[in-house]
């Protein structure tokens, strides 16, 4: 499936999650696909080991299973994708492309599951939980505020460029600070927190 892709390139593969590890650590890919389901490391810990890294791999893990919890796992150990094992092969290799640019790829059946069981978490009241997160967006600037609101509503970065006028790597700088204003991991985070102001 991936061999016969131009821009694509294999580098190495691991029977497990802890020789998966040692795999990234010496051929420093860009994206790694990380199975859950893996002896002696499983791959929710062997992405937290990898995202510990001081240059860490973009993360997409795959399943068979979208149960809830997994994916709410794997997101906060710092995978920028979950895709189910059934994901047509066209769209695993059009994951490996967004999540290299920065983008994150969920498949559309565990996104809504993801939202609902994070917003479920939260035990503040819904406006106490809107003001935390207008609080948090208050440190941004006014473009950085703009970009969160475009993130918000799912665009790409190549979309944000477009509607605001940007280049593609002032977005993936302007991302880039969001994750360290907001605390957050990923694009699905940033997200939730424009739509708990009530702003997405």
């Amino acid at each position: 499936m991936l061999g016969g892709q131009a821009d694509l390139e294999v580098v190495g593969e691991a029977g497990d999650g802890l020789e998966g590890v040692a795999l990234v650590d010496r051929l420093r890919p860009d994206v790694v696909l990380m199975d859950i389901r893996m002896p002696v490391l499983d791959g929710l810990e062997a992405t937290r080991r990898l995202h510990r890294l001081p240059e860490p791999p973009h993360v997409i893990v795959l399943t068979t299973f979208d149960a809830d919890e997994h994916v709410v796992q794997a997101l906060a150990a710092g995978a920028d994708g979950f895709l189910l094992k059934d994901t047509p092969p066209a769209r695993i290799v059009e994951a490996l492309r967004k999540v290299a640019d920065g983008e994150p790829m969920l498949s559309p059946s565990v996104t809504r599951t993801l939202i609902d069981r994070l917003r479920a978490a939260e035990a503040e009241p819904a406006d106490d939980r809107a003001a935390r997160a207008q609080r948090r967006l208050a440190v941004l600037t006014e473009r950085e505020h703009e970009v969160a609101l475009a993130v918000g509503r799912g665009l790409s970065n190549a979309e944000i460029a477009r509607e605001l006028h940007l280049s593609i790597p002032t977005v993936k700088a302007h991302v880039s600070r969001l994750f360290d204003k907001l605390v957050v991991t990923n694009r699905v985070q940033i997200a939730i927190c424009v739509h708990d102001a009530g702003l997405g």
